[in-house]
This record gives C-alpha cells, structure tokens and sequence, in this order.
C-alpha cells in the first residue's frame, strides 16, 4: 500500500526575495550609470551622421532637378543643418510655390547643436547647371555667390576628443561625397577623407 507523506512544518516557496530583487535592481543601476555617458555621445556623433546625409541627400536632390527640369537649381545652406532647394529664376519652376523644390530645418531629424562650417568661409550656395555640374561664381552676371567645395559638420555639444567630425565634399562635377577626416583611420579605409 502507498502513504503519501505530507511536509508538515517545511513550505516550499518560489520567487526572489526582496533582497534578491534590490540587489538586481542595483546591480542595473550601477551599469546603465557607467553606460550613459558612452551613450549620450554615441547619440550626438549620430546626430552628425544624420545631418550629414541630409545635406548630401538635398545636394543630390538639387543636382538632379537641374537636371530634370533643364534649369539652374540652387541649393542654399541655412542655419545649423538646414536648406532649402530651388530654381534660381522661380519663374522657371512655375509648378513649384515660389520655386521652391525642397527645404528641410535644422530640426529635422538633426539637432540645434549642429555646427556647418562652409569652404570657402562663409559660402553658403551652390547652383547646378542643367548639365548637373557646379556653376562657377564667375559664370552668370551679376552676381552669382562663390560655391562652397565642402562643408564641415561638428556637435558643439560634444567636447573635440568625443566629437567625429565628418565632411561633405562637392566635387566641381556635382556630385557630393561624405566622408571622416579622422586622423586615425587607415589610408584604405574608404571612409576616410
């Protein structure tokens, strides 16, 4: 015949103690405390990744509508990461308000702090011809502003040793490379400026 036993006095429990369940919590805490500061930097630098492809998506974007609509497309650099896209003589892109093709604000998926250092200084146009190539300043009377060759882009919320700087090169092609002037990247590195 079988006799169950019954466990009398001894209860069998499941689950953590509440020391158990601090010490994890505290634990986490002591990580995500050392990990944040790797991570708020890591945030800003990809602020810079972001402005930077949409400067050359909105070079791009300009080449390319000189390009469809047979015209001069200017592409203008405004404060911090924003610009605009638009036929130089609005008259030519009457379909467009104001012939404007296509504009983005610094705070489109950029931040403030993004600093867009223009060379030659203080260069903040560049206009494409219908053949997609960059206008030189001399070539349209009056006046036609000095195209810049590259811009430099930099998170002034970021110390320099944090900062990775990259660069938007504008060949007189038109077309438009980005790429990472940091020292220690190998020379065959494609990345690399």
């Amino acid at each position: 015949m079988l006799v169950l036993a019954k466990n009398r006095g001894k209860t069998s429990h499941r689950g953590f103690t509440l020391i158990e369940l601090m010490t994890v919590v505290a634990v986490i805490g002591v990580l995500a405390a050392l990990g944040l500061p790797s991570y708020r930097i890591w945030i800003e630098n990809t602020k810079i990744r972001t402005a930077a492809e949409s400067i050359q998506s909105g070079l791009q974007k300009a080449r390319v509508e000189a390009i469809k609509r047979n015209v001069r497309v200017q592409f203008v650099l405004g404060a911090n990461s924003a610009w605009t896209v638009s036929c130089v003589t609005a008259a030519q892109c009457a379909d467009l308000a104001g012939g404007v093709v296509e504009t983005r604000s610094a705070s489109d998926g950029s931040s403030a702090n993004i600093t867009v250092t223009a060379t030659p200084a203080g260069s903040t146009t560049i206009i494409f011809t219908n053949f997609g190539t960059v206008s030189p300043a001399s070539a349209i009377a009056p006046v036609v502003p000095v195209p810049f060759t590259q811009l430099e882009l930099n998170n002034a919320a970021l110390d320099s040793a944090d900062s990775r700087k990259l660069r938007v090169m504008i060949g007189p092609g038109g077309v438009g490379r980005t790429c990472d002037p940091y020292s220690g990247l190998s020379t065959s590195d494609p990345r690399k400026c």
